[in-house]
């Protein structure tokens, strides 16, 4: 029977400003919990609000690991002025750009889970870079242009241990969701050719995917050693 959440955890999910729904939130959970037996660390690219680094944390708590959240916290492309999923309430009235940092640390603190998150500000490439450590989880919820969701694949995938989870957001196969999802869907797909990874499950536009060999792996277009 997959874990749940406790309805309290649920309901700051709930709260959270975000655009993840609930039964892909459940998914996560589930994956959070099972990856967490690893006793490694559970890292999401693309923290926006918090809204599913709560669940993400309270998994590693349950575990006694770490949650690891990456963002730059300007926003992805889809989430700046003039696009739908513009939120005014998210821009610095100061500087004129978007920082979800001080929403995402609310989150957290309504939460009760700010001890068990390491927010890592900055961008998924540059952090990536100098990561060198494995990891139980990786969730893949950044930008949604080939360059964004690309580069988060290349920099994290690899950093998946034996046994872990590659879990990726907005997977749309269809041709009329290309800014929303065709991105993450390729790299999905590029997930599965690598051999690297094998389909867990899948729920809504979540992709769950298993690690399945150690050692050298091809999933940055040049081999690639990994520890698991």
């Amino acid at each position: 029977m997959a874990a749940v959440p406790k309805p309290e955890i649920l309901a700051a999910f709930e709260a959270a400003k975000g655009f993840m729904p609930v039964d892909e939130g459940l998914a996560l959970y589930a994956a959070a919990v099972e990856a967490g037996r690893l006793g490694l660390p559970l890292l999401e690219v693309g923290t926006y609000c918090g809204r599913s680094t709560v669940l993400l944390a309270d998994a590693a708590r349950a575990a006694g690991v770490t949650a690891l959240t990456v963002d730059h916290h300007r926003g992805s492309e889809e989430q700046q002025p003039g696009w739908d999923y513009h939120d005014p309430a998210t821009v610095d009235p100061e500087i004129g750009l978007m920082d979800t940092l001080p929403a995402f640390r609310r989150t957290l603190f309504r939460a009760g889970l700010e001890e068990h998150v390491v927010a890592l500000v900055g961008r998924s490439p540059q952090i990536a870079a100098i990561w060198n450590s494995p990891l139980g989880l990786v969730f893949v919820d950044g930008g949604h242009t080939d360059e964004h969701a690309t580069a988060d694949y290349e920099g994290w995938a690899p950093h998946v241990a034996e046994g872990g989870l590659l879990v990726i957001h907005d997977v749309f196969p269809h041709p009329e969701d290309e800014f929303t999802g065709q991105a993450p869907y390729r790299v999905y797909l590029r997930a599965l050719e690598s051999g690297a990874f094998t389909e867990a499950s899948a729920t809504g536009s979540l992709r769950i995917l298993r690690r399945t060999a150690a050692g050298v792996q091809a999933v940055s277009g040049r081999s690639r050693v990994t520890k698991p």
